[in-house]
This record gives C-alpha cells, sequence and structure tokens, in this order.
C-alpha cells in the first residue's frame, strides 16, 4: 500500500517496483487474448504506460492489480480490433505439434480453441476467474459490471464451453 501512494505521488522506482510485480500476470492475460508473443509484450508495455500516466486516478490502493488487468484487457481488446483491420495473406498457424504429443498439450489447445471462440466478454470473465483466481466481486470490479451480469456472462460462456467441448467428443467418436 505505501508504495502505491509513493507511486501516486510521483515515485517512479516505487511505479516499477508495484509494475513489475505483476507484469507476468499481465504477460499471460495477453497471450491468452492476443495469442502472439509480440503482441502480448506491447500489451505489457502499453499497459505500463497507461497505469503510469494515470495512476493517480487510482482510488482504492487495494485494487491495483485488478486495475492493472483491466488496462491490459482494454490493451489487448484495442490490438485485436486493429488486427481485424489488416487482411492476413496466410492463415495463422499456432502450433506444429511433433510426433510424441501427449494428452495435456491436446487438452490445452483444445480448451485455448474452445475458449477464443467465446464472445469477449464471456472470455473475459472466465480468464479472470479461473486463470488469474479473482472472485466474483473481483471480476465485476475490474471489468466494470454488476456482479449478476459477471454471474451470468460466467454461466452462459461456461454452458458455451462445455457444449462446444461435447460437440468435439462426439466429432471424435
Amino acid at each position: 500500500m505505501d508504495l502505491i501512494k509513493k507511486a501516486q505521488k510521483g515515485n517512479d522506482k516505487a511505479f516499477l517496483t508495484l509494475f513489475q510485480q505483476y507484469e507476468q500476470d499481465i504477460y499471460r492475460m495477453a497471450y491468452i487474448y492476443v495469442k502472439d508473443q509480440n503482441d502480448a509484450l506491447d500489451v505489457v508495455q502499453e499497459t505500463a504506460y497507461r497505469s503510469f500516466k494515470s495512476i493517480e486516478t487510482l482510488k482504492e490502493p487495494k485494487y491495483f492489480k485488478t486495475w492493472l488487468m483491466r488496462i491490459a484487457i482494454s490493451c489487448s481488446l484495442d490490438i485485436l480490433r486493429k488486427r481485424k483491420n489488416v487482411v492476413q495473406l496466410f492463415p495463422e498457424f499456432e502450433e506444429y505439434i511433433s510426433d510424441r504429443v501427449n494428452e495435456d498439450i491436446i487438452s490445452e489447445i483444445t480448451l485455448k480453441d474452445l475458449i477464443n471462440q467465446l464472445e469477449d466478454n464471456e472470455k473475459s470473465v472466465i480468464l479472470l476467474r479461473f486463470y488469474q483466481g479473482l472472485t466474483l466481486q473481483e471480476v465485476s470490479e475490474t471489468l466494470n459490471i454488476p456482479l449478476g451480469t459477471a454471474k451470468t456472462v460466467l454461466y452462459r460462456g461456461l454452458n458455451k464451453l462445455r457444449k462446444n467441448l461435447k460437440g468435439d467428443e462426439a466429432n471424435e467418436r
């Protein structure tokens, strides 16, 4: 809390120390959204810039991480919007898998693919809830939506994941 207050008063070192505590979490969240290492790094950099520029607007120091994650999600969505305006010449291939594929990798890829089929708001709620371990109350505060809406979006997203997963299992048989 003291570091946050120092950062809000303009202490660059305090801000840097704070930001570095959450840098990996921001990168992981960004990567799930943008699916590209360089773009995820751009999101981290842009999040650092935006948060440094507006740290004094943070009203509750205990929500610093939540506030950072909200900025990171916003930056990720900005990159995705820009990307939609670019015509791809070749389809993107996420990964080539070697002969010794294990089920964990397949499960991870399948889950990533399923999550990517969700709408942005569903993806945000599910990632914050399960990947970042936030409570539903924290998710609603991070995304600036009512708690009831967060619950509804979470359950709708989970139902879509279940249906899509059952559809994939049915196709394998």
